[in-house]
């Protein structure tokens, strides 16, 4: 079987440069003493969707502005919005009120025309906000568009991890994910659970991707369950229980099926998975 490593795909050179000033910007006006991320988010925003108009301010102050124009331009501003996560009762209402404005910076830029399908800057820019947002982020972690999640604050990430396309991370009970892992299209990782009986009784349980897990496209891993180092959980699968390393598991619920060939020789099928140390 052929190996097929990714190419390598440059802009021009004015253009990067571009890029470049205007992230390096951004970057400046996030980390400034009594940095307001909900104005900068506000302006940051209009910008990018009413480029060459003026401000976000002038706009709205002309007195012949519509009502439907008014109502846009204001939720520009996340001071005017709500996002889901503010109404579960287990919110950290200060720490999710210091993420909120990037957060809707971040999912607001991928339904821009700019954002949607931009790799080369999509990938920079959410890597710029990335360490704002969640509990820890490594080097080169790269995310592309729609990818979405609860509080962010409760996501911790190791090196070298990429998330690709419309893929949830709930992390209202926490997310750990190692290194060189690996989120397909469309996936969905969660960290809490329901009660059958009374909707409204929650559970919060972390879960863990550990180092090299690759989670393929449109599988589910439920809350608490700790994927090994090295395992795979298949397309389409639901793991509900560990993934034990180097195992590959398939199906609904999702089984072992196989043990990846670059398992340790001391590897056996029947390794459970060893949760970590508590704490």
């Amino acid at each position: 079987m052929a190996l097929y490593p990714l190419r390598r795909v440059t802009v021009p050179d004015e253009i990067r440069s571009h890029r470049d000033q205007w992230l390096a910007d951004l970057d400046h006006a996030l980390t400034a003493p009594g940095a307001d991320w909900s104005a900068l988010t506000a302006a940051t925003l209009f910008e990018l969707a009413y480029p060459g108009q003026g401000s976000l301010e002038e706009r709205l102050a002309e007195p012949t502005l519509s009502l439907t124009a008014r109502v846009a331009l204001e939720a520009l501003d996340p001071r005017h919005i709500t996002l889901e996560p503010e109404y579960y009762a287990e919110v950290d209402v200060v720490r999710f009120a210091r993420v909120k404005p990037l957060l809707w910076l971040w999912y607001s830029f991928d339904r821009l025309p700019l954002g949607g399908q931009h790799i080369d800057l999509g990938i920079e820019f959410r890597r710029l906000l990335a360490p704002h947002i969640f509990g820890r982020v490594g080097a080169n972690f790269k995310c592309f568009q729609h990818v979405e999640f609860s509080f962010g604050y409760q996501l911790e990430v190791g090196d070298d991890v990429v998330v690709h396309r419309h893929v949830l991370l709930d992390d209202r009970g926490g997310i750990l994910l190692g290194n060189r892992v690996s989120i397909s299209d469309y996936a969905n990782i969660y960290s809490h659970t329901h009660s059958i009986v009374e909707q409204k009784e929650v559970t919060s349980l972390q879960t863990i991707l550990a180092d090299d897990v690759r989670i393929t496209y449109h599988a589910t891993v439920l809350a608490g369950v700790h994927v090994g180092e090295n395992g795979m959980v298949g397309a389409n699968a639901l793991a509900t229980k560990d993934v034990r390393p180097y195992h590959v598991h398939v199906g609904i619920p999702a089984k072992s099926i196989r043990v990846k060939p670059n398992a340790p020789s001391n590897m056996a099928a029947t390794e459970r998975n060893p949760r970590p140390p508590a704490g």
